[in-house]
């Protein structure tokens, strides 16, 4: 049984990219593996500073996973900063890590050429990473492509540290899902709380409508034949539809006579009746934001049994137990 951990940021309200991305995989590796997935509010301080904003999206998360199927009996769930823990193993870790890895973190670039102040904490950001990784022994972390990177300075940082102490960490594998494609925003760009142009999972009725009516498509005439393969609201399509209807599609783009809004008022009740489940059970939980803290602080709990292991191994290993 393999050990996989992953996070999300609570930096915004989880949107269908997050979805598709992260949150469905991890929801279904709980039946069959030993699942890590936490709500990352440490990293989420690189780019939010309302801390009354931070408070509220972390038990909105935590509600989505909720919701949206994931056990807290059956996984370790719970909020990066109640364990604390990982922020000892990252000063820890911090002391074996050269400068040079981190000056080339893809991220690190890519946030500071965006426009985001470039703090201590985002340059160290991969630092703290690793020591969610390491600290939990994960073998396993599911990524995307542009993201296996921050797998690769983990295995660096762990492999520099059992070469000067001893074996201590797990050297985690990336778990790379390349069926899971870019998942489209509204404008055509991969959807992210970056661009705002997501579709937030449990948007209201009124809400998504909009957001889906204003998705970018080209000028093709309503007779004429369209790319199903470049259209943002074919690529949303098929994400919610089943098989056959997804087909069905395609073949009436390629006669024609099928216009962009017709197609996006479908995917309107796709979307809608995709989530309504879910949506009833996260109406439930928010009726009760005390129980959904609960849970998290159980959660907190179980993991921090696991981090206190690898944490006093590692103090021990440095020379911090005398």
């Amino acid at each position: 049984m393999a050990r996989i951990l992953s996070g999300i940021q609570p930096s915004g309200t989880l949107h269908i990219g997050n979805y598709f991305a992260m949150m469905r995989p991890m929801i279904r590796f709980q039946a069959e593996h030993e699942l890590f997935c936490f709500i990352v509010n440490y990293h989420a301080l690189t780019t939010v500073d309302d801390g009354g904003a931070l408070r509220a999206n972390t038990l909105e998360a935590a509600m989505d996973f909720l919701a949206l199927g994931l056990d807290p009996e059956r996984a370790h769930f719970w909020v990066q900063g109640d364990v604390p823990e990982v922020a000892e193993l990252t000063w820890i870790l911090a002391c074996q890590t050269s400068l040079g890895l981190l000056e080339r973190s893809h991220s690190y670039k890519d946030k500071i050429a965006k426009g985001i102040t470039p703090s201590c904490g985002l340059f160290t950001y991969p630092v703290l990473m690793a020591a969610d990784i390491l600290l939990y022994q994960a073998n396993i972390i599911p990524v995307g492509r542009d993201q296996k990177q921050h797998v690769e300075i983990t295995r660096d940082i762990a492999e520099r540290f059992n070469n000067v102490y001893g074996e201590t960490f797990t050297l985690p594998e990336p778990l790379i899902n390349d069926d899971i494609a870019v998942i489209p925003g509204i404008d055509g760009q991969k959807m992210s709380k970056s661009y705002d142009n997501t579709i937030n999972i449990f948007e209201d009725e009124k809400a998504l409508k909009k957001k889906v009516m204003k998705i970018v498509t080209d000028s093709t005439p309503v007779e004429s034949p369209k790319n199903p393969e470049t259209c943002n609201v074919f690529n949303l399509y098929r994400l919610f539809a089943p098989a056959d209807r997804v087909e069905n599609l395609r073949d009436r783009y390629a006669k024609g006579g099928t216009g962009y809004g017709e197609v996006k008022k479908e995917l309107v009740e796709l979307i809608w009746e995709f989530f309504r489940p879910y949506r009833e059970r996260r109406a439930e939980l928010a009726k009760d934001p005390g129980a959904v803290r609960g849970i998290l602080a159980a959660g907190a709990e179980k993991t921090r049994a696991v981090a206190s292991v690898t944490l006093r191994e590692a103090r021990k290993k440095v020379g911090l137990n005398y």
